[in-house]
């Protein structure tokens, strides 16, 4: 079920590329950022309200951990959640919108499709897992078809080059935020980590980006933008990032960070559907080399935790 779940993330955030760029066309993206942050961290806060009181016991098992009753927070955990808000949601935030407003579509997929592997990297070297030949022989696979997929638009010049760098940056702000995780994860709910480190993060990013949304006119927004802004807000950050966390807690940040691979790929085939563009086969080969790392990885002898 989770490998489902993980698709269906994959889905959300490829067809959230183009959702994006179409809010951008109406309004500055970081006041689009900003709002769609505090929309989906009003709606985390009373889902895990809601769950304090109702819903699942600690006791839960299987798939209903991720809607598990959030446990008492520590002074420890406030200040992991904390960071894990500046580090995941608004130093991320900042550069994965602010370098796709800059770069092409091209460029950012494939500096995000770089994810599993740094996330592997980091996870070995600082012996959170113990990653296998079959994840990096699929890593390695999925890469090499992304680069296929985009691999021609790929470029480090330009005007472009700022916008880059920030993606690059994003990268190392997610898997810092994957691996992050960890100890909080083992405590608490995916639906608990990341709607409080979600509003950490939302606490700082706002008052920085005031600017931005202060200038913005809202009430001239079409009902497109606005649909724009709550989808994204809802399933990209809301249920797709807590999927995420739920693959984490199930599967490892190794073997669920390999699921972003399949992102570029959805939004290439959201494009050939709403958008028109050809369907070459390049695209089938690299779709083709993405899907089957991913059943590399996920088929390998699971990557056991080190002891801390």
């Amino acid at each position: 079920m989770i490998d489902l779940l993980l698709l269906l993330m994959a889905i959300i955030w490829g067809t959230n590329y183009s959702i994006v760029k179409f809010a951008f066309e109406k309004l500055n993206p970081q006041a689009f950022n900003a709002a769609r942050m505090t929309i989906v961290s009003v709606v985390f806060l009373a889902v895990i309200g809601v769950l304090r009181f109702s819903g699942p016991t600690a006791r839960s098992e299987g798939l209903a951990t991720i809607f598990r009753t959030p446990t008492r927070l520590t002074a420890r955990d406030a200040i992991e959640l904390a960071a894990l808000g500046f580090v995941g949601h608004f130093l991320y935030q900042y550069f994965f919108i602010g370098g796709l407003a800059l770069t092409t579509v091209a460029n950012s997929s494939l500096m995000l499709a770089s994810t599993p592997v740094v996330i592997a990297l980091i996870s070995a070297m600082l012996g959170h897992e113990r990653v296998g030949l079959r994840h990096w022989i699929g890593a390695a696979l999925s890469l090499a078809g992304i680069y296929i997929v985009v691999g021609r638009g790929f470029s480090l010049g330009g005007s472009g080059f700022t916008g880059d760098l920030m993606m690059v940056a994003a990268v190392l702000c997610w898997a810092i935020y994957t691996l992050g995780s960890r100890r909080l994860i083992s405590r608490h709910s995916p639906v608990g980590v990341t709607g409080l480190s979600m509003a950490f993060g939302t606490l700082i990013y706002v008052p920085v980006m005031w600017p931005h949304v202060r200038a913005t006119m809202w009430s001239g927004l079409g009902w497109r933008t606005w649909l724009s802004i709550v989808y994204s807000s809802i399933f990209a950050l809301g249920v797709a990032y807590t999927i995420w966390y739920a693959g984490v807690r199930q599967i490892g940040s190794a073997r669920t960070s390999v699921y972003s691979n399949v992102i570029p790929i959805v939004a290439m085939a959201t494009a050939v559907v709403f958008l028109g563009e050809p369907l070459r086969l390049t695209n089938v080969i690299g779709a083709t080399a993405v899907l089957v790392g991913v059943a590399l990885t996920r088929t390998a002898p699971r990557a056991e935790p080190c002891e801390p």
